[in-house]
């Protein structure tokens, strides 16, 4: 007694909800931006001694407009802020953020006029995986708690920023 018996006729009832929050949970595209050290973390993580393609990763992709996922790895300078704003900005809906390592997460232990304490103060972050710098296994713990969130979020919602992320942005942007 397989699935085939419990199902009548082959029919399979579910919400959109649910269908689309497990398509989108196996199918993230990630932009890979390394920044500093925690970039060579990053990059073995997608090595084959972990292998992310079982998660349905198989490849950083090169450009935002591909991606649905960003991976902040390393600290980011004030002048990199922009850059890092954009990029996020080309991205397709729905997309998440990862900041990876205590650089990105809240500057880590520079805390001097040059860098952006945390990411967070420039785009919305979803997941913060800590460590300096963190390991592959960290990552991969930090996707998998990205996918559990990504499950459980309805079609309908739609991410807004934050009125503190639009007050920094002005600084950075000078608006």
């Amino acid at each position: 007694m397989g699935l085939e018996g419990q199902l009548k006729d082959g029919i399979l009832l579910s919400t959109v909800d649910a269908v689309t929050g497990w398509a989108r949970k196996n199918s993230i595209w990630p932009l890979g931006f390394g920044l500093a050290c925690c970039a060579i973390e990053m990059m073995s993580t997608f090595a084959s001694r972990f292998d992310l393609s079982r998660f349905g990763m198989e490849v950083m992709r090169a450009s935002p407009r591909q991606a649905d996922l960003m991976i902040v790895a390393g600290r980011v300078s004030v002048k990199m802020a922009p850059v890092v704003r954009r990029l996020y900005d080309q991205m397709p809906n729905p997309k998440w953020v990862i900041s990876m390592g205590a650089c990105a997460s809240c500057g880590g232990v520079f805390n001097n006029y040059a860098l952006v304490q945390g990411v967070d103060r420039v785009i919305p972050v979803d997941v913060y995986v800590p460590g300096c710098p963190p390991r592959p296994e960290q990552l991969i713990d930090g996707i998998q708690l990205l996918m559990q969130k990504i499950e459980r979020q309805s079609v309908s919602d739609h991410k807004k920023l934050a009125p503190w992320v639009r007050k920094i942005e002005r600084t950075y942007y000078g608006h």
